[in-house]
């Protein structure tokens, strides 16, 4: 196909559709006068993008109250953006349970789902719980598989950008799984997939802890810990996808293991084992002193890792998330170590979404994709009157 131009006649539409989807958007209705004052596109113009937006089923025209037709005469016709002419899927897939969560195409949330699985459950199984997850959700809230415009997926692991789990210690069989393409199968939409913390780096900014904040990182702590980081509001995904991997730092001249670190029996812990972690936690709170001692030497190797991140990437905020953000005096050591060895301490906050973040992520990167498509107008031409 040949370049586009500034003067291509489709992609001016393509543009003047864009803007005028950004205004409707942005309110809840708008008459043709208004939108011709929003966009400064001419009013000709305007009729004949609403006209064909309203044929793509994107836009529809607001009824009018007979009441006030009435009384005043016909008034000008309204026009709105249908957020339901889509639908949006955010999946999590983790060690322990599958998640979806269901939204319209202005991302406002229409129902969600869970299912607990083995987390020795191999590839084939976690997948099928997720479908049927995704089949019941639909079902429920009466949405059809055709209606869905991007799906967003987030997993353990390092993620090509074709979807391929390059490595995954944390699941069974997922190490070299080509995720995209096999739910690619189970919809007729793209399939974007994603690391879990990047994902939850990415909620977080949308609706969690680090609104406002566009240098963030998100720590997904946990024995096995991660990190995802948004540089001037855009995630950092490294090269190959691999950026934020904090729990490889043990091997940089450090032998133990978080997993050896946290045992009180000189045997390591399994870093899917919550029970056995839990009771370390739980001894420790209750004055284990090996327990104790376990706790403080773990705490110790995660807010080393974070510190190391922060000292590469310097940002305004450090969220906590992952079921380590629930351990008992995590913060303090951790704004200590960074105050300490950091020019200009980042701020430190728990997680605001708490186990909703990964597939609250993984939607929003749905959502973005579909903005994109719809809405993106940026590094083009300015709209043509």
């Amino acid at each position: 196909m040949g370049q586009l131009t500034g003067g291509d006649p489709s992609l001016l539409r393509r543009i003047n559709s864009a803007v005028v989807l950004h205004a409707l958007r942005a309110t809840d209705c708008a008459t043709l006068t208004e939108i011709t004052r929003v966009t400064g596109l001419s009013r000709p113009t305007v009729e004949g993008v609403v006209e064909g937006l309203m044929d793509g089923g994107l836009v529809v025209e607001k009824a009018a109250d007979e009441s006030v037709a009435r009384r005043q005469g016909r008034p000008a016709r309204r026009f709105r953006f249908r957020a339901e002419a889509g639908h949006l899927l955010g999946l999590e897939i983790g060690s322990h349970r599958v998640a979806a969560l269901l939204s319209d195409l202005d991302g406002r949330l229409l129902g969600s789902i869970s299912k607990d699985v083995d987390e020795a459950a191999p590839a084939d199984e976690r997948l099928e719980r997720l479908r049927s997850a995704v089949a019941e959700l639909l079902r429920r809230a009466g949405v059809a598989r055709d209606s869905l415009r991007a799906v967003g997926v987030a997993t353990p692991g390092i993620v090509e950008a074709d979807g391929v789990v390059r490595l995954c210690t944390a699941l069974p069989e997922w190490t070299g799984l080509r995720l995209g393409e096999r739910l690619g199968r189970s919809f007729k939409c793209p399939v974007l997939v994603e690391n879990d913390a990047n994902a939850a780096a990415v909620a977080e900014h949308w609706k969690g802890a680090a609104i406002g904040s566009d240098d963030i990182v998100f720590v997904l702590a946990g024995l096995s810990p991660g990190a995802g980081s948004l540089i001037g509001g855009r995630l950092h995904r490294g090269y190959g996808g691999a950026a934020g991997e904090i729990g490889a730092l043990h091997l940089l001249g450090r032998e133990a293991t978080p997993e050896a670190l946290l045992s009180t029996t000189g045997e390591p812990l399994h870093p899917l084992d919550e029970v056995a972690v839990a009771s370390v936690f739980r001894r420790a709170r209750e004055g284990d002193e090996q327990a104790r001692a376990a706790v403080d030497r773990f705490i110790q190797r995660l807010v080393h890792d974070v510190a190391a991140l922060v000292l590469a990437l310097d940002p305004e905020l450090v969220v906590v998330g992952g079921w380590a953000a629930g351990l008992d005096g995590l913060l303090e050591p951790l704004r200590d170590e960074l105050a300490r060895y950091c020019l200009r301490p980042p701020g430190v906050s728990l997680s605001l979404l708490g186990e909703a973040a990964v597939a609250t992520g993984a939607l929003r990167l749905a959502l973005d994709h579909v903005e994109e498509q719809l809405f993106a107008v940026e590094g083009t031409v300015t709209a043509r009157r």
